[in-house]
C-alpha cells in the first residue's frame, strides 16, 4: 500500500437513520506528512464540547487499546449534555473503531504505524439508541474509507449533470 498516495485522501459516509444515524468526514494521512501535522493540531486543540480522542476499544477501562492504524475522532456536534457525550465518546468511538478495523479486514487499508485515520463525526444531540449509533458509525466509517481509497471521480459527471436539481436534507428553500 502506497502511503504517499493515500496521504490527504478524503472520504465521506452516512450510516443509519435519523436521529441515531451518523455522518462522517474522514482524512487519511501518512505519518510525518504536512497533512498529518495539520490534523495533529486538531487533536491537540480541544475545546469545550469538542474533545478529540484516540479511538480505543475494550471491554473494561483496564483493557482498552487503541485501534490500529491510529484513529483520531473529533465530534462535529457540540457534546455538552451527558447523554450526547456518552453517544459521542462511547457508541460512536466503538463504531468508528470497528469501521476502521472492517476496512483493514477488507484490505482497503493496512494496520500500519505510518497511516493515520482522522474522523470528524456528526451525532445528532437527540440520538438515543446506543446500538444504532454504534452500527451507523461502523458503516459510515467503512464507507468513507472506501471513498478515500478508491475515489469518487466517476460520480462527477452525474453530479454536474444534476447540479441545478440537487437538494440537501438541512436545506428547506427552493
Amino acid at each position: 500500500m502506497d502511503l504517499d498516495a493515500l496521504d490527504g485522501r478524503i472520504g465521506e459516509g452516512w450510516g443509519g437513520v435519523f436521529p441515531d444515524g451518523s455522518h462522517v468526514n474522514l482524512v487519511l494521512a501518512r505519518r510525518g506528512s504536512g497533512t498529518a501535522a495539520a490534523l495533529m493540531t486538531m487533536f491537540t486543540s480541544p475545546r469545550e464540547g469538542h474533545v478529540p480522542v484516540l479511538c480505543c476499544v475494550g471491554t473494561t477501562v483496564d483493557d482498552l487499546e487503541a485501534v490500529w492504524p491510529p484513529t483520531f475522532l473529533m465530534n462535529k456536534a457540540t457534546a455538552t449534555e451527558e447523554r450526547h457525550q456518552a453517544m459521542t465518546w462511547g457508541a460512536t468511538q466503538l463504531g468508528v473503531g470497528q469501521g476502521v478495523l472492517d476496512a483493514v479486514a477488507d484490505g482497503l487499508i493496512e494496520g500500519s504505524d505510518d497511516l493515520f485515520v482522522f474522523v470528524s463525526v456528526w451525532i445528532e444531540p437527540t440520538a438515543d439508541d446506543e446500538t444504532a449509533v454504534r452500527i451507523a458509525n461502523r458503516h459510515a466509517v467503512r464507507r468513507a474509507i472506501e471513498v478515500a481509497v478508491r475515489g469518487r471521480a466517476d460520480r462527477v459527471p452525474d453530479l454536474v449533470a444534476r447540479r441545478d436539481g440537487l437538494r440537501h436534507p438541512r436545506y428547506g428553500g427552493d
